[in-house]
């Protein structure tokens, strides 16, 4: 019977039985020395610009609720945008002034939203006084236009008295 190769005893020059095994020297080859990654390089030549040294990641702060920015609590609420009166100038009142009225009145809230303030407030102002302004020109024609026809009328009259 032969014995398994796992229980075969080594043989050979110097082997003494109970003694351990003698290992082969093994020789590593030459590394070049260590250089660690996280440290700026040297600048290949001089007036070179060094490179920044690596940075590794770093975890983000703890989680915080964010705070969102009220602009009603600094500010108060947004102006009035005058858009209703300025579609009835524009339909019942003078035209040109009540479409500028019109695209002030749109701007308001949109300045507003996007954290222009006192731009909101200028764009409310002018679309208010655009309306006004509409509207005293066309009180300004309609009266002219009703002093105009009673002229007209009474000249017709005066003139079928006459003949």
């Amino acid at each position: 019977m032969t014995t398994p190769p796992y229980e075969q005893q080594p043989e050979g020059p110097g082997y003494q039985p109970g003694q351990p095994d003698a290992q082969p020297q093994y020789q590593a080859p030459a590394q070049p020395p260590y250089q660690d990654p996280y440290q700026a390089q040297q600048a290949p030549y001089p007036g070179a610009a060094q490179q920044q040294p690596y940075q590794p990641y770093q975890a983000p702060a703890p989680y915080q609720t964010p705070v969102a920015y009220n602009p009603v609590a600094a500010y108060g609420p947004p102006p009035d945008n005058y858009l209703v009166w300025a579609i009835l100038s524009t339909i019942m009142c003078f035209l040109p002034l009540g479409i500028v009225s019109i695209v002030y009145s749109t701007q308001v809230n949109s300045k507003w939203s996007m954290g222009d303030f006192a731009g909101a407030q200028e764009a409310s102002n002018k679309a208010k006084s655009f309306a006004k302004w509409s509207a005293i020109v066309a009180g300004i024609l309609y009266g002219l236009l009703i002093i105009v026809y009673v002229v007209i009328i009474v000249a017709a009259l005066g003139a079928a008295t006459l003949s």
